[in-house]
């Protein structure tokens, strides 16, 4: 059955969106999404711009734009005559991010597959990736300053098995 204008029940939106009812009133209660027309009954009623939106919303939520980005990309969209520079900069911005992100994981990856590669297949008293991680300075995800006081210092003696000091 084809759906009109405010034909949609709340639980209908969400399945068509990919959302789950709750995400729905979540995102109406903190303007996300406008709120619906509502029955006699109270009832929510949506309408196909209510879809667009949630579609618009799950794209840029799957492209990793953050919730104000978001929000701001939303009411950038509904100025179609405006100039694109803001939406440049937010896009640029969260380019940065995920570049910053990506750097960082390519770290770490780099890491754990030299912690792998040490590894000797013996005993975990033996294991490098429990060494990494119960000392910093074993480890070279540069993360190595974590838990050092003023001086440099690691305050906490390695372990092996909690409570138990190497």
């Amino acid at each position: 059955m084809p759906q009109t204008n405010g034909d949609f029940t709340i639980g209908q939106l969400a399945r068509k969106a990919g959302y789950a009812v709750q995400t729905l009133r979540y995102y109406e209660d903190t303007g996300l999404m406008p709120q619906p027309p509502r029955t006699q009954g109270g009832q929510r009623r949506y309408g196909r711009h209510h879809l667009e939106r949630l579609l618009f919303i799950r794209h840029a939520r799957d492209l990793g734009f953050e919730v104000e980005d978001v929000r701001s990309l939303l009411e950038l969209s509904a100025e179609p005559a405006r100039s694109c520079d803001e939406v440049d900069t937010i896009t640029r911005r969260h380019l940065v991010s995920i570049e910053d992100r990506l750097a960082r994981l390519t770290a770490l990856r780099a890491e754990l597959r030299r912690l792998l590669r040490q590894c000797a297949k013996g005993r975990i008293a033996d294991c490098k990736v429990i060494d990494a991680l119960t000392s910093h300075e074993a480890c070279g995800h540069g993360a190595a300053t974590r838990g050092k006081d003023s001086t440099g210092s690691s305050p906490q003696p390695r372990h092996r098995k909690w409570g138990q000091t190497v």
